[in-house]
């Protein structure tokens, strides 16, 4: 009935960097100098050493984010380890107290929480790659199971990503954004979860310097190569509806170079969920290849290139009477990506970061019939390519007890869209539109995190946008927030209060898509930006090793962006609703390594996720809205995920996880389906230092549920049955 156009919304940007500090002392508390510090990485061969100076301290610069091992020797003295996590942006502070030497020396190792940001406003979530690897199905290429086993109030939902009650997130490779103009029209992943080393998430008090795109921030570190010496790496997986899971990778590194590179490929009878209980017509398959090289030109200069392309092709679920009359729709994708990093360090506190990027991401849905011609039977076609381009500029700037950063993005977006219907039976002319729209966007953000006191911290800062195309917009967006680490205890608590916009996707209407519209009572409004004002308060809490997290948030939109599907196409249009709110209590829960064994880790959340008015973007009829606030398709009271990862004797482990969920809205609500419940499992095995072998059962009970019943690709929604499979891997030199 119409045809759609989305133009780009801004995406974050962020640095995968952080700083490492310290101090040295002796037992009488005077300044070491001269001891060598070394700065490992905890799964790859990247090290960095650096001596003392006269006051006994020491610097790290541009680290990347991760798991680390600080250790400092010095003759005369027992050497001394500790265990420290870092997060993109931070400064991690630590401190050493040598002691003598004995005649039988030992390095002691200590472990200090440093999972715990004492400076930070935002609510963040770190996974590495061995929890990639150990998670039940997160490795495969479309899971995204190391969101949502981690991340509080995380679900998969009409195949889409919802963090918090919304599904508009941004996703940067290594710190540079990968921009998406889209809500809804790709449901095929950007890049293979094998190709991770860590992903940070952020779901909540987003700096200025990250972007508007609300409900979450996903910064990917990618393997670098500096994990591996001449060393390939071949992945093979077989399991049920004929799924394979297929990777080869290899890389190397040098003291300044280092590069890492695969080709994946996946294919399976049981690609997107069904809209019953039967499997038919739902084939998935796909083809990437991914690079990234690091080359530490001098000291002071590094070169990061990453690249990406991968092409997806889905068959779109039928339920039996579809089946039955001929439906054979398919979606086929494109994903490409490269970008640039140049990082230039002036002095020990002052980094440039210049990022160009470039993107092109592609959906292309085929309306395919094979019934006997029916006037009533409508074969639809939308097929959309889009090619962003631009680049992030960046100066940090870490000097006593500040630690500031601005920058600039410029971002621009050509969309070609092409949509069209027709009858089967040649009935009715043929309705066909194409749309060519340019936009821009451009960003300044400044802000500074102030240490005030050793217990407090202030962050602040502004972000202004400015979003050109056939609407004009700007916005003025402060953030604020505070971090206080209470003496003795430990504990952090925070507080944030930020506003964002978010620029709009933008649907364009003309010639006969629009009179026939028209003729159906139907009109077009002009999509706007959404406009948010979040609040949020948590505390962190560090306990014999555990750490626990508890946050209650509050997200208030205006034009909240969702999305609408043509009549029974299973193709989605973006829409805004006047107004929406967000709120809700989240917590976290993981244990330390319990008896060298057992490590424990739980999320859960408390929420409501609603909206009220009518629509005030896209197609409408203009029918009067319900009075006063209605359930959004996704709101789901209580979700839950737990589990528990155990080193086994003879080189196995074993990775199980229970996810719960009370049940999403029943059709219009207020009513809630169901809860339900589905328990995967994971079993593991290592032979030598070049075999693994790994079993991995999902929804173990066969627990088919009704998931969902909104009007997305196809309106319902039944959980994947069980699914049994077996991955072997294969390491060897080169």
């Amino acid at each position: 009935m119409f045809a759609g156009l989305l133009l780009s919304s801004l995406t974050a940007f962020a640095t995968i960097f952080g700083t490492v500090t310290g101090l040295i002392h002796d037992p009488q508390h005077r300044p070491v100098q001269g001891a060598q510090v070394t700065l490992r990485a905890a799964s790859t061969a990247w090290t960095k050493t650096v001596s003392s100076d006269d006051a006994g301290e020491f610097r790290f610069n541009s680290v990347p984010l991760g798991e680390y091992m600080v250790k400092v020797e010095l003759t005369g003295f027992a050497s001394e380890e500790q265990k420290l996590v870092l997060s993109s942006g931070r400064e991690a502070r630590i401190h050493f107290s040598l002691t003598v030497a004995q005649a039988k020396e030992t390095v002691e190792v200590k472990d200090r929480s440093a999972e715990i940001n004492t400076e930070s406003s935002a609510t963040t979530t770190l996974v590495s790659r061995r929890q990639i690897a150990e998670t039940p199905g997160a490795d495969q290429t479309n899971s995204l199971s190391m969101i949502t086993n981690y991340v509080p109030g995380s679900y998969m939902v009409h195949d889409q990503l919802h963090v918090r009650g919304g599904h508009q997130v941004s996703w940067l490779i290594d710190g540079v954004p990968v921009p998406y103009t889209n809500i809804a029209s790709n449901v095929g992943p950007q890049f293979d979860p094998k190709d991770i080393d860590y992903l940070e998430v952020q779901s909540g008090g987003y700096s200025a310097e990250y972007g508007d795109r609300t409900y979450g921030v996903f910064n990917v570190v990618t393997r670098s190569g500096f994990e591996r010496n001449r060393q390939a790496e071949l992945v093979t997986s077989y399991g049920s509806f004929n799924r394979t899971e297929d990777q080869f990778s290899m890389g190397d590194h040098t003291d300044r170079f280092a590069y890492y590179g695969s080709v994946s490929g996946n294919r399976t009878d049981l690609g997107l969920e069904t809209g019953s209980t039967d499997i038919l017509h739902n084939l998935g398959a796909g083809l990437s290849a991914f690079t990234s090289l690091t080359f530490n030109k001098t000291p002071n200069d590094q070169l990061r290139l990453v690249a990406s392309v991968r092409g997806d092709h889905y068959q779109v679920p039928n339920n039996p009477d579809q089946q039955t009359l001929g439906i054979r729709d398919v979606e086929d994708e494109r994903d490409d990506l490269v970008n640039f990093s140049w990082l230039h360090t002036f002095n020990p506190g002052t980094v440039l970061t210049v990022s160009p990027f470039y993107h092109f991401n592609r959906a292309h849905y085929i309306g395919g019939y094979i019934g006997q011609p029916d006037p009533d039977v409508v074969i639809p076609e939308d097929d959309r390519g889009s090619n962003y381009f631009g680049g992030v500029v960046s100066l940090a700037v870490n000097h006593g007890k500040h630690n500031a950063r601005a920058g600039f993005q410029v971002f621009g977006a050509r969309d070609n869209q092409l949509f069209g219907i027709v009858t089967s039976d040649g009935s009715n002319p043929p309705l066909t539109q194409r749309e060519l729209v340019w936009g821009n966007v451009e960003a300044l953000f400044l802000e500074d995190q102030y240490k005030l006191t050793s217990w407090l911290t202030i962050n602040g800062g502004v972000r202004l946008t400015h979003f050109g195309s056939t609407i004009s917009e700007n916005a003025v967006d402060p953030r604020i927030g505070t971090a206080i680490r209470i003496p003795r205890l430990n504990w952090v608590l925070r507080g944030f209060y930020g506003r964002y916009y978010q620029a709009p996707p933008l649907l364009t209407v003309n010639g006969p898509l629009l009179n026939h519209a028209a003729q159906q009572g139907f009109r077009f409004l002009p999509l706007r930006g959404e406009r948010d004002e979040q609040h949020e308060f948590g505390l962190t809490i560090p306990l014999a090793g555990w750490v626990f997290d508890v946050s209650n948030f509050r997200t208030g939109a205006k034009n909240f962006f969702d999305h609408d599907i043509l009549g029974n196409s299973n193709i989605f249009f973006p829409l805004t609703i006047n107004q929406a709110r967000i709120r809700g209590w989240e917590g976290t829960a993981m244990s330390p390594c319990i008896a060298g064994r057992a490590q424990f880790h739980a999320v859960y959340s408390h929420q409501y996720a609603e909206g009220s008015g009518g629509v005030t973007g896209g197609l409408t009829d203009f029918t009067p809205p319900a009075e006063g606030y209605f359930f959004l398709d996704h709101d789901q009271r209580n979700t839950l995920s737990a589990g528990v990862n155990l080193a086994l004797p003879w080189r196995t482990w074993a990775d199980f996880n229970a996810n719960y969920g009370s049940g999403f809205v029943d059709g219009e609500g207020p009513q809630h389906l169901p809860s339900h419940e589905t328990f995967d499992l994971s079993l593991g095995k290592s032979f030598g230092e070049n075999w693994d072998l790994r079993l991995t059962g999902l929804n173990l009970s066969n627990h088919r549920y009704l998931l969902d019943n909104s009007n997305t690709f196809g309106g319902t929604h039944f959980v994947n049955p069980r699914e049994i499979s077996v991955q072997v891997k294969y390491r060897f030199h080169f």
